[in-house]
């Protein structure tokens, strides 16, 4: 498994948001240089966004959420073109990043 996961649960269907597109972003300065790029499978997880043996550098890190493609799949009208998280990587530990979606909000936490 990634060292750096996520799960997506769509709120209003209380089903997993599958197909969503995820990019891995690590902060350089003031820019932010893209490490990773993937899709959410029928549970709504990316596991493999990163090699498993793969060790991220200490630093600040975004997952950035494509949501406005996923909501565009069933003709949903949605406010957030995408959904921006960024996060601390202290450790070598495994990094979990849910969320929980909605087209007019969102929310995420550390998980495990």
């Amino acid at each position: 498994m990634s060292q750096i996961t996520t799960h997506i649960l769509d709120t209003t269907k209380g089903k997993p948001a599958a197909n969503v597109t995820i990019a891995l972003l690590r902060q350089d300065g003031d820019n932010w240089q893209e490490i990773a790029r993937g899709a959410t499978n029928s549970d709504g997880r990316i596991t493999d966004l990163l090699p498993k043996e793969m060790q991220v550098e200490l630093g600040v890190y975004k997952m950035k959420f494509y949501t406005q493609e996923y909501f565009a799949q069933d003709g949903t009208t949605n406010f957030y073109p995408f959904v921006e998280i960024v996060f601390n990587v202290a450790g070598n530990e495994h990094y979990h990043v849910p969320l929980l979606l909605n087209p007019f909000g969102y929310s995420t936490y550390r998980g495990s």
